[in-house]
């Protein structure tokens, strides 16, 4: 074989062999590019994955924090509410103390209130002998209904009358002397108890006005709100509160009372007490008249 022969296979092997070498790396190319390819999208979308969790976690936060700030400033809101309901109650209480005052002032209706009282708490009692606490301005006005109470106790409870001794040493605290005083004082009524003591019954003005207004407190916690209720809405509440020709009525069990739109603080200051000390007196009478039964 000639020299140009070997020489021209020997250029054939070798460009054989760099094209082989050539399709190879460009094998390693193609490959190394589609795994390059194939980690990038997994890194991607790994880092999106964790994007999105950190972005629910963090919205998740902030959804709570927001429930939690809502929550607390709901919390806040109500307490001051119950405060300022409070203070409407309390004046409320107050103002009608005052009203509960004027009782006294006609001597007649007084005079059978008291005989009332004391029947009533004769009937709670039942005891053979009490003693008859009362104010020092009652005294006599009680000396005077004495016997005819004492008579009419005996008459209901089918029974002899009692010995009632008034406690002329010791007197119920004397009527305010001045509406803006806070010294103890009492709008009347009287204190009966057994002699030894044991069993007390206080039947004053002030007591019941307690009783009564505790019986009466979510109602009387209700009553200024819907009252603002009925003017904003006036067909949103019915009786015994309701709207009827312009005006509000308040419908007790034993009368109705109609008063034109008015500012909360009128109605607080002057409506309410007046309705409060009605319902105290139709709660005697109703209490009265079943005791007696």
């Amino acid at each position: 074989m000639e020299d140009a022969d070997v020489s021209r296979q020997i250029q054939q092997m070798v460009s054989f062999i760099h094209q082989e070498a050539e399709e190879k790396a460009n094998e390693i190319s193609v490959s190394a590019e589609e795994e390059f390819n194939i980690e990038k999208l997994q890194l991607l979308e790994a880092e999106k994955k964790n994007i999105r969790q950190e972005y629910e976690r963090k919205s998740k936060q902030v959804e709570i924090r927001k429930k939690i700030e809502y929550s607390m400033q709901l919390n806040a809101s109500r307490i001051k509410v119950l405060q300022a309901q409070d203070e409407v109650v309390n004046s409320m209480k107050d103002s009608a103390s005052k009203e509960l005052l004027r009782v006294s002032d006609d001597k007649n209706t007084y005079k059978k209130l008291l005989k009332d009282l004391i029947v009533q708490s004769l009937l709670r009692l039942k005891e053979p002998a009490v003693l008859l606490r009362c104010r020092e301005v009652d005294r006599k006005l009680v000396e005077a209904i004495l016997e005819e109470a004492k008579r009419e106790y005996a008459g209901k409870a089918k029974v002899q009358a009692p010995k009632v001794t008034p406690d002329n040493h010791v007197y119920l605290p004397p009527p305010r002397s001045r509406l803006d005083s806070h010294e103890t004082f009492c709008a009347g009524g009287v204190v009966l108890a057994s002699q030894d003591g044991k069993i007390v019954c206080e039947n004053t003005l002030d007591a019941r006005l307690d009783v009564v207004f505790r019986r009466k407190l979510p109602e009387i916690k209700k009553a200024p709100f819907r009252v603002n209720k009925l003017i904003n809405n006036p067909q949103s509440v019915s009786s015994p509160v309701f709207a009827s020709a312009g005006a509000v009525v308040i419908q007790l069990p034993f009368r109705i009372i109609s008063f034109s739109y008015m500012d909360m603080q009128l109605f607080i200051q002057y409506i309410f007490p007046a309705i409060l000390v009605m319902l105290w007196l139709y709660s005697f009478k109703d209490n009265a008249s079943r005791q007696y039964m």
